[in-house]
């Protein structure tokens, strides 16, 4: 896996060994950053089921403010700190080992509002997105920043559900077994 572009262009990254995480593919991620193109200049981003970093790292390359990056699986957060200090990033993220669930649940230390929000869930764990989403759409809501954008990756197998609390499904992107939806909060 490569950094497409901005500061660690080019830059070769590593993802944990084994079939339990599945990187965001180079090419999915070019395209979700031609998308988001326009608002990832000095965002808060939370990247949820952080896995090797690819997502957080591909925003702090391309001029995010902040990243919070959140895994539990001991394996991919040691890649994604060796990920972290092989580029030489010392600064502007912090990482939560814990599950996604208790990092939304939590009350705090978490003073962040999240312009982007990214969760990529193992596949098999189909249950995780509608928790996720759920959480996002309701309770932990108040991390989001107003306007704020939450993207899923899925398989393209996978239908997700086009209203989660107060989230709304904006956006699917489809691109080979993998897919995209974009949520924002509903006016309503």
């Amino acid at each position: 896996m490569r950094i497409i572009a901005g500061t660690y262009r080019s830059r070769v990254i590593q993802a944990p060994r084994g079939l339990s995480t599945r990187p965001t593919s180079d090419r999915l991620r070019e395209t979700l950053f031609n998308v988001l193109a326009g608002r990832i200049q000095r965002a808060a981003v939370l990247d949820l089921y952080a896995g090797s970093g690819a997502v957080g790292i591909e925003a702090l390359s391309r001029g995010a403010g902040f990243v919070t990056f959140v895994e539990r699986s001991a394996p991919a957060l040691k890649v994604l700190r060796s990920n972290l200090s092989q580029l030489g990033i010392e600064s502007g993220f912090r990482i939560h080992a814990g599950s996604a669930a208790a990092f939304l649940r939590s009350p705090g230390p978490n003073p962040e509002r999240y312009e982007l929000l990214f969760l990529d869930p193992p596949y098999a764990a189909a249950e995780e997105y509608a928790s996720t989403l759920g959480l996002l759409g309701g309770p932990a809501v108040a991390q989001l920043a107003p306007g704020a954008l939450v993207i899923a990756e899925h398989s393209r197998r996978e239908t997700l559900d086009e209203h989660y609390g107060n989230l709304k499904r904006t956006r699917l992107l489809q691109q080979g077994d993998a897919a995209l939806s974009f949520y924002a909060l509903s006016e309503s």
